[in-house]
């Protein structure tokens, strides 16, 4: 009788999705439509989308689900992300929202990178569009796996029947509706998640009795209380300056995330713009502050040991305190399904949004932009939605193995994205001496450390990132970044008419 209530909070939420992603469908007649909403975010429709979309069902899972079992330490990674989002907001919205105006209104981010450096060999725009294909799969995965760890544990099913029940439904109003089906289904999902991130662990931090009975119980559970709530030790082990650099790198990655950057170029006007801003910031810090107390409060407040149950299942914390919690009643009980649908809305936001921009990559950069330059709004149209069905079922593929990581798969995705793209974003926006060549270079050596790094055995039998316990995006991050410096330097200064556009931008003559 519980699951029933819990079932119809859940069916209710995921109609409303789809109803959206219907509503949009019919709005939807171009490219322009279909990738940026023709450039009209609202302020608040924008900063929710973008943080929804990027923090994922790792908010709600992975970071907790870190600190329960590995104690606060994990809390640096959260530090790191909200510098990264203030920088990225502060930083790149608006000049990169200006840029891909002047680059020939450049729709994706493969495509500004071939209009901003004038590239007529296509090398940017083919290779950016291969490496979101490669860390999107990755990516879309891990939220796919969330999704069949919630539908598993919540209503006791196959996890493979779960995980199709999942990528079924973002499929669908991804499908129909485009970016503004994204990204209202995202502002609803980014305020859905607020509202459970902030109550659910307020809630069981008074049930447990306050601070000192918080401890004590942490203590009682065969835990060190004081290791556990130290910042300066992880898993009881005290913590090392790289591994603590490699928990702050986590901000870097953002300027190479093509499903946030997206959000910027499709915001409405300046004045938008700013009032994103302010309101994606506060989101992110109530957010992630209430995401890390979820993994503290939480060992205090569980009956059960999550890590004595199977691999990655301290990931299912968040779950567990909600099903704990919200019990007997009626209503009660829909309510508790409603916090859990929270659950479900973080990870649709980012899968919908990942699968929108890989989508994008292959039928607007690689089959409109190489293979047929004259292919019409229709046909684009059509073959993105094609794509949409099959990087579901990649990732889809990739995702079965339940005891697959979230945590992981975002780690790999995040570093990829951000070693890859990240010194080729900031230096087109912010240095004019920079130019495609240099570009190509960053790019192609940022992503492939990060693969080297993450997924070959070269120390004896190790990979790169488990002999070092250095995140490979700290890593590749700078090697991309110095490899665009100085392959922009040992070749051809851009032309005058680069250097024109880039003073336009500077010089705010485009809005």
């Amino acid at each position: 009788m519980d699951n029933i209530w819990i079932l119809i909070a859940f069916v209710a939420y995921l109609g409303m999705m789809i109803l959206i992603g219907a509503k949009y469908m019919k709005s939807t007649n171009t490219t322009e439509d279909y990738f940026l909403g023709g450039r009209g975010l609202s302020g608040w429709v924008a900063a929710l989308s973008a943080q929804a979309s990027d923090m994922s069902g790792w908010l709600l899972m992975g970071l907790p689900g870190s600190i329960y079992a590995l104690g606060t330490g994990q809390v640096w990674i959260a530090i790191g992300l909200l510098i990264g989002t203030v920088l990225n907001w502060t930083c790149i919205s608006s000049r990169l929202r200006r840029y891909t105006i002047c680059a020939n209104n450049s729709l994706t981010l493969p495509a500004y990178f071939e209009n901003r450096y004038h590239d007529s060999s296509r090398i940017l725009r083919i290779a950016s569009s291969i490496f979101i294909m490669v860390f999107f799969l990755v990516y879309t995965a891990s939220a796919f796996s969330a999704g069949g760890k919630l539908f598993s544990t919540v209503f006791g099913i196959n996890y493979h029947i779960a995980l199709t029940i999942g990528a079924i439904v973002i499929l669908t109003y991804t499908f129909m509706g485009g970016f503004m089906a994204v990204c209202v289904t995202d502002f609803i999902q980014g305020l859905l998640m607020l509202i459970g991130l902030l109550f659910v662990p307020i809630a069981a931090y008074f049930v447990v009795g306050g601070w000192d009975s918080m401890v004590n119980a942490i203590t009682a559970s065969g835990t060190d209380a004081s290791s556990f709530l130290d910042l300066m030790k992880n898993n009881g082990d005290n913590y090392t300056v790289s591994g603590i650099l490699s928990q702050l790198a986590w901000a870097l990655g953002y300027f190479g995330m093509p499903h946030i950057l997206t959000r910027f170029m499709a915001i409405k006007n300046e004045t938008e713009l700013k009032k994103s801003r302010v309101i994606a910031i506060v989101w992110v810090m109530l957010s992630l502050s209430a995401a890390c107390f979820i993994g503290v409060v939480g060992r205090a407040y569980l009956k059960i040991d999550l890590m004595a149950t199977t691999p990655t299942s301290e990931e299912n914390i968040f779950i567990q305190m909600i099903l704990q919690m919200f019990t007997n009643d009626i209503p009660v009980l829909f309510i508790g399904g409603i916090f859990l649908c929270g659950i479900l809305a973080a990870i649709m936001s980012t899968a919908d949004s990942q699968l929108l921009v890989t989508a994008s990559s292959i039928s607007e950069d690689l089959y409109k932009g190489v293979v047929k330059k004259d292919a019409n709004d229709k046909s684009v149209l059509r073959l993105s939605r094609i794509v949409v069905i099959i990087v579901a079922v990649l990732a889809f593929c990739i995702a079965y193995n339940p005891n697959s990581s979230i945590m992981g798969l975002v780690s790999n995705a995040w570093a990829g994205f951000g070693a890859t793209f990240g010194p080729v974003v900031l230096l087109s926006l912010f240095w004019k001496r920079s130019n495609a060549t240099g570009a190509v270079c960053g790019m192609l050596l940022g992503g492939l450390t990060v693969i080297i790094w993450d997924y070959f055995p070269l120390v004896d039998g190790q990979t790169l990132a488990a002999a070092t316990n250095l995140y490979s995006l700290l890593i590749g991050f700078f090697i991309g970044l110095i490899a665009m410096i100085i392959g922009s330097l040992v070749t051809k200064a851009p032309s005058k008419e680069i250097c024109q556009e880039y003073d336009d931008v500077k010089n705010w003559k485009v809005q």
